[in-house]
């Protein structure tokens, strides 16, 4: 619905801003268009477009672009800035374009150029206000936001991966009242920028349980006795060193003897025997979850949760991204820290059931990796239903959680 601000006597309505933000674009498309018909070979493509104008291929393109949205607020997005605009104008006009249409789309510039300066401050702004409305902008709005973030703070860390990514494969426990959940962690490309910088990975429960945790390697050695938690068949040689800290629920991996100019490829894994609890009433409202927190600063995300074909049936995880600072790892089932989410467009991707759904164009020999891991802790792949989260430059201390609702106790 178009909504204005109630005028007073010593203040006329102003429109509301997506109101003026679509009036804008209604004039600037209207404007432009009629001043394009009269350009020879505006319909051929952008280079015919440029050779006409004398201006540049890119600048054309947008142009062209931006007058064949769908809507106005899309044009708004679309369009190149006012200046570059008045030059597109200034060129047209040898075509023989009336001065009446010209004045029109001069004035249609004016307006965008007013609404930038006072509605936003300045394009980038602009782009921000308008990600709340067209989805276009808001990818764009975000991957653009992303990846600057990700430059400053890899920077400032002193080290990043080409890519971070996690699986979390649930599993029916032996005693049928529990989960044993396998936790995969690998990186690609990982590199150290700063000489002192520490490279640290972590593994912790997040849901209530009142037994100890005891991660233990694929071969069944308690986490704090080794040295190395990698699986060397799919790490760079030589293999990294990684040395393991537990502190409570929490397991921490610090890599070791990461040169400068070294590109490093790693993959842990641990396994977690009766992690969380099988069943839980619904009733209570609780969810089960898993989460991958974004530790390194890395340019490609990848959180898979896999789950046994005979848990939490019927369901499909729902996704969380949580802001951690100040309160650290969000649990998903307290209601305090859903103001903590972040608004992104994310999702949830269904892979399918089976090992050969479960393959990967970032993670390098994934789906072999999949394989040895299973067949180590003696797990029917076929048996098996995948959820992937994918993200380009996710944000350096985000968390990524997906959970299913808690499955009722079997009726006795």
């Amino acid at each position: 619905m178009l909504t204005l601000m109630p005028a007073t006597p010593l203040m006329p309505a102003v429109p509301a801003l997506d109101v003026r933000i679509m009036r804008t674009g209604d004039e600037l498309m209207e404007g432009l268009s009629k001043v394009l018909r009269y350009v020879p070979g505006n319909d051929a493509g952008p280079q015919r477009l440029a050779d006409e104008l004398g201006v540049d291929t890119v600048l054309a393109s947008r142009l062209l672009k931006a007058v064949r949205s769908p809507d106005s607020m899309s044009l708004i997005h679309r369009a190149p800035g006012p200046e570059p605009l008045r030059r597109v104008l200034k060129a047209s006009a040898k075509h023989g374009v009336p001065p009446d249409v010209l004045a029109a789309a001069h004035q249609a510039v004016d307006a965008f150029e007013n609404l930038i300066d006072s509605a936003a401050g300045d394009r980038s702004s602009l782009e921000a206000i308008l990600s709340a409305w067209v989805p276009e902008a808001r990818r764009e709005f975000e991957l653009r936001r992303k990846q600057a973030a990700f430059r400053a703070i890899s920077q400032l860390k002193g080290v990043q991966a080409n890519v971070f990514a996690e699986t979390a494969i649930f599993t029916p426990s032996a005693d049928g009242q529990h989960c044993d959940v396998v936790w995969i962690k690998a990186v690609a490309g990982l590199s150290r920028l700063r000489p002192a910088a520490v490279v640290k990975f972590t593994s912790k429960r997040g849901v209530e349980s009142p037994n100890q945790r005891l991660p233990v390697t694929l071969s069944g050695e308690p986490i704090d006795s080794v040295q190395n938690a990698v699986v060397p068949e799919f790490c760079t040689s030589p293999t990294p060193a990684l040395t393991a800290q537990v502190v409570g629920e929490q397991t921490h991996y610090l890599l070791e003897n990461v040169q400068l100019g070294d590109s490093v490829q790693l993959m842990t894994c641990e396994v977690n025997h009766s992690e969380i609890a099988r069943y839980v009433p619904a009733s209570r409202g609780r969810r089960a979850w898993a989460s991958s927190d974004l530790v390194i600063p890395a340019q490609r995300f990848q959180f898979d949760l896999i789950v046994h074909q005979d848990l939490f049936p019927g369901e499909h995880p729902d996704l969380r991204v949580y802001d951690t600072a100040v309160r650290g790892t969000a649990d998903r089932n307290d209601p305090a820290r859903d103001i903590d989410q972040f608004d992104l467009l994310e999702s949830v991707e269904h892979l399918g059931s089976g090992l050969a759904r479960f393959a990967s164009s970032d993670v390098p020999r994934y789906r072999q990796m999949l394989e040895h891991i299973l067949t180590r802790i003696g797990c029917d792949a076929s048996a098996l239903r995948g959820y992937r989260v994918a993200s380009d430059y996710p944000i350096y201390g985000s968390q990524y959680t997906m959970s299913f609702r808690t499955t009722d106790p079997p009726a006795n």
